[in-house]
């Protein structure tokens, strides 16, 4: 039968460590191969609706026209995220060159808001005050060059970000593509380079996350017992860098808990690194005031270099959870003392 770390002492678990490594390995489970949709996702045929009204607009990619081009975006406002993913740039990077172009401040972070909010409402007509009409006209425009334009020669040993296979030679390209499709191998490549579903993983990564923290509050209201959830970058009393649970405040912490599912051994590095150094923070405390570490982990990246997970054991005396054990937690930490229901 399986022993999992948390269930025996921490010298049981030095003295064999390898197979309680094993353990949670095995428990670990990856969500890689499925995301949540979460707001503002784009069906196929909502994506298809914006980009036959852009096709429209342009004759068939034939001419292309800002003001037209412009019209479009206003009327169907799905057509401005079509338009984005041709140039291929994501809403900061679309911002940036587009003030570059003009010699106009646009804000990176209006135009990614704005971009949320036709994915969310794609059908929405634009109502836009005089200086975001401004901006948005000044994004077409630059767009509709760069397009135009194609992608200019770099030196050697660079690539420019408009040498894909549908504008690399200006506006032609783009009407061949719409005529004829695309070339299956350069479709491949493309999305060799960029990751399918790249921006949407991106874009749902937060609630990905979300999936243990939400199973960690309500475990710890449904015992009844008190606790503080912390914000992202929250600069908590007493904490450098604060957990994301701290039981039952900073004012007195008891037990604190760092909550991470993450498929990038990259991340997950990085998450250990914080564990131990919350070991260490507790260790600088009178013994009878040091709090309880706890690491409540999954995904794939966690099961990634061992040593990390040696690290992770004896940083939380052994107090590693998944979502597959993480039922244990209240019974097996000091969270059974404070319970309340």
């Amino acid at each position: 039968m399986t022993k999992y770390p948390f269930e025996v002492s921490i010298s049981e678990v030095e003295a064999d460590i390898d197979p309680f490594i094993d353990a949670v390995f095995a428990s670990l489970q990856s969500a890689f191969m499925v995301m949540p949709q979460g707001e503002g996702f784009v069906a196929y045929p909502v994506y298809e609706q914006g980009y036959e009204a852009l096709k429209r607009a342009t004759g068939g990619f034939k001419r292309l026209n800002s003001e037209e081009v412009l019209k479009v975006v206003v009327d169907c406002p799905m057509s401005f995220v079509v338009l984005r993913a041709i140039i291929g740039f994501s809403p900061p990077e679309w911002a940036y060159v587009a003030s570059q172009d003009s010699g106009r401040k646009i804000e990176q972070g209006q135009v990614r808001a704005l971009d949320r909010q036709i994915r969310t409402d794609p059908f929405k007509p634009l109502n836009l005050t005089a200086s975001k009409l401004e901006g948005v006209t000044v994004l077409v425009e630059s767009a509709c060059r760069m397009i135009v334009e194609g992608a200019p020669e770099v030196g050697i040993g660079s690539i420019h970000r408009l040498d894909k296979a549908d504008t690399r030679d200006g506006l032609g390209g783009v009407q061949s593509m719409a005529d004829l499709g695309a070339p299956y191998a350069m479709l491949l490549y493309e999305r060799f380079l960029g990751r399918p579903f790249a921006g949407h993983r991106d874009s749902v990564s937060q609630h990905v996350g979300d999936v243990i923290e939400t199973a960690i509050e309500g475990m710890l209201v449904s015992a009844g017992i008190q606790f503080r959830k912390t914000k992202r970058a929250e600069k908590v009393r007493g904490f450098d860098q604060a957990p994301d649970f701290i039981i039952p405040d900073e004012f007195s912490p008891q037990v604190v808990i760092e909550a991470k599912l993450t498929e990038d051994d990259g991340t997950a590095r990085d998450k250990v690194t914080r564990v131990q150094h919350l070991r260490e923070l507790s260790n600088r405390k009178a013994k009878a005031s040091r709090f309880e570490v706890i690491a409540c982990i999954d995904g794939r990246g966690f099961g990634v270099r061992r040593e990390d997970m040696k690290k992770l054991l004896r940083s939380t005396q052994g107090k590693v959870f998944t979502l597959r054990t993480i039922d244990s937690l209240l019974t097996h930490s000091r969270l059974a003392g404070f319970r309340t229901k």
